[in-house]
């Protein structure tokens, strides 16, 4: 299994979902996450990462409120988004990074 700075090296994008089981906007976000997987499989991997399970992923990338969206590529931070945001947006955000 990859470790997740593997994962982020990819050279096509990696949008990391940071959530806890614990929040509702992250809840509620699950099902836009999932379609937005879909969407661009085979462009982009979507990833959820839970902060409580993994605290150094997310002390590394200051992830201070979640759900925060990260869109890495080649190690890099291309993107990033704390809070709810709509489906059509985190597609277009990584089709435009592809």
């Amino acid at each position: 299994m990859e470790t997740f700075n593997q994962l982020i090296q990819s050279g096509s994008p990696v949008l990391v979902d940071f959530y806890a089981d614990w929040c509702g906007p992250c809840k509620a976000m699950a099902p836009v996450v999932k379609e937005v997987a879909d969407a661009v499989r085979g462009k982009a991997r979507v990833v959820k990462v839970n902060i409580d399970k993994n605290q150094a992923a997310a002390q590394q990338f200051q992830v201070q409120a979640v759900p925060t969206f990260i869109l890495f590529k080649n190690g890099k931070v291309l993107w990033r988004h704390p809070g709810m945001i709509d489906k059509t947006s985190l597609v277009g955000i990584i089709e435009k990074n592809s």
